[in-house]
């Protein structure tokens, strides 16, 4: 079997499990280069890795190279894609630099594996709770046609990072502490806008155009590019929960087309990189602590809407550092090599 130089770059939550599922699913990897903005020994899974500085002649060689990390100007994709490229590697970024760039195809596996073959040096990894919901959703949408969804997301700790993690876990303490009399506390690490701990808020990313944040309208235009149905009318309210890994969806969708909630849950049984779970008579559903560490979606919660012709409820659950992030990257990079 060839064998490919690899790069991770960025070795935050996601780069680290990149790191992880790049062993577990057997990529097969030659020369693997870790790169961050400064050299360190690490350890995952009990594997050290050596982390190198980056620089533009770090991507001499290299095949594949996966970014794992900071979206914004100054993200490690905006400085050095473009010399990754330059170099001959194939570029995966994770972040939001180039998702909406009409000359970069952002990609989910399960639904438009076929656009990883118009890339022109970078492909984009899409945000974490787009992901889940378009494997969610596409099958409905070959069958049916959505014409609207609405989405509530219910997003991890997790997804805004390591101290992010650290927050919910020091307030989560300093309420224990106090016999969970006094559940309004001030964390020495904040890197939330708010309070996690035994509460939740309907504020990720910054606020934009209409008052909605920037991480619902990446649930818009991502699902519009990914789907390549620029026509569904999409709204999203984004929501952060006292949650350590693995997000939530509650999502309506209306359909062109009749499908009955029985006819959903066969459809989605045999599609792939899904998991049904749908007896709640029997407390059966799709929880965060059970995705945790799993690359597949899970669905489940799905029934008619009562007084909407065609509309329809579902539940989805994904764990957010894997398939809404690494797991999704290193599907990209499989794909890559295979086509």
């Amino acid at each position: 079997m060839k064998k490919y130089n690899v790069a991770v770059v960025g070795v935050g939550v996601v780069g680290i499990e990149m790191l992880r599922v790049l062993r577990q699913r057997n990529f097969p990897v030659g020369n693997l280069k870790v790169f961050a903005r400064s050299a360190r020994d690490i350890e995952v899974d009990g594997q050290k890795y050596s982390v190198e500085p980056i620089s533009p002649e770090g991507f001499d060689g290299i095949d594949i190279a996966l970014f794992a990390g900071t979206e914004g100007e100054k993200g490690a994709a905006v400085v050095y894609a473009t010399e990754a490229v330059k170099r001959g590697a194939v570029v995966i970024d994770n972040g939001a630099d180039f998702r909406m760039d009409p000359n970069v195809p952002l990609v989910v596996p399960e639904v438009n594996a076929k656009d990883v073959k118009k890339h022109k040096g970078i492909i984009a990894n899409p945000n974490c709770s787009t992901i889940q919901m378009v494997v969610a959703l596409n099958p409905i949408h070959k069958q049916a046609g959505i014409k609207k969804i609405i989405v509530t997301t219910l997003q991890a700790s997790s997804g805004a990072g390591k101290q992010a993690v650290e927050q919910l876990k020091e307030e989560t303490a300093l309420i224990a502490k106090d016999g969970f009399d006094n559940v309004h506390v001030k964390a020495q690490n904040k890197a939330m806008p708010q309070q996690l701990a035994f509460n939740v808020f309907p504020h990720i990313g910054s606020f934009v155009e209409d008052d909605y944040t920037n991480e619902e309208w990446k649930l818009v235009k991502e699902t519009h590019k990914i789907m390549h149905a620029p026509k569904i009318k999409i709204s999203a309210t984004t929501v952060r929960v006292p949650v350590r890994t693995g997000h939530s969806e509650s999502v309506y969708i209306e359909t062109k087309k009749n499908i009955s909630p029985e006819e959903v849950k066969k459809l989605l049984a045999k599609s792939p990189g899904i998991v049904l779970i749908d007896e709640p008579k029997n407390n059966l559903y799709p929880m965060p602590k059970d995705a945790e560490g799993k690359d597949e979606t899970f669905v489940g919660r799905i029934r008619r809407d009562c007084f909407t012709k065609n509309g329809l409820w579902l539940w989805v659950v994904a764990d957010n550092l894997r398939k809404g992030a690494a797991t999704n990257a290193v599907q990209i990079a499989e794909c890559l090599i295979t086509k």
